[in-house]
């Protein structure tokens, strides 16, 4: 495969946003490269590709396996394995969102549950006591909605998604209405 201008493009800018994903540059250089692959790459032509050293490419790999973000497959007759990124962006945005939730959301809920416990039994000022518990409860509720929205049909899913910006039409215009 030969990478033209505009995939170099789209692969180094998935490398930066990987950064700020929380991931180091050639992990999401390597989903990149595999997310636009019309076909499954070698770990050898990921190295090509991408002038990356063998052991990063592996270790990259690995961990987008982790994050359930790429697949190995065989080819008959090939002992290598062969990597694909999730192929349907609905599936890779909830793998995505998914882990991330798992990773930074949940945890943080957990902590939030404890320290509110905490704080009921030692001499936190009630307005701190107050301000834990709207946060607690302001998160809690995004994540309960997530978690409905998640167990509906992808068809239903969809169309909430697209007639998201219809409906905001029909809603006061304010965010100060509160």
């Amino acid at each position: 495969m030969h990478l033209t201008q505009s995939m170099q493009d789209f692969i180094l800018h998935w490398g930066d946003m990987g950064q700020k994903w929380g991931t180091n540059r050639s992990v999401a250089q390597i989903h990149a490269l595999l997310h636009i692959s019309p076909e499954p790459l070698t770990a050898d032509e990921i190295c090509d590709l991408l002038n990356l050293a063998r052991s990063n490419v592996s270790t990259g790999i690995k961990e987008l396996q982790n994050l359930g973000l790429v697949q190995s497959t065989r080819k008959l007759g090939d002992r290598r394995d062969h990597f694909h990124s999730i192929r349907d962006m609905f599936d890779l945005v909830q793998t995505v969102i998914e882990s991330r939730r798992a990773r930074e959301y949940a945890p943080t809920l957990k902590a939030l549950q404890q320290v509110q416990q905490e704080a009921e039994g030692d001499a936190t000022p009630p307005a701190i006591k107050k301000r834990i518990a709207e946060t607690l409860e302001t998160m809690q509720m995004f994540d309960d909605w997530y978690t409905d929205i998640n167990r509906m049909p992808r068809s239903v899913q969809m169309g909430l998604i697209k007639m998201g910006a219809r409906i905001a039409r029909f809603l006061p215009k304010s965010k100060q209405d509160d």
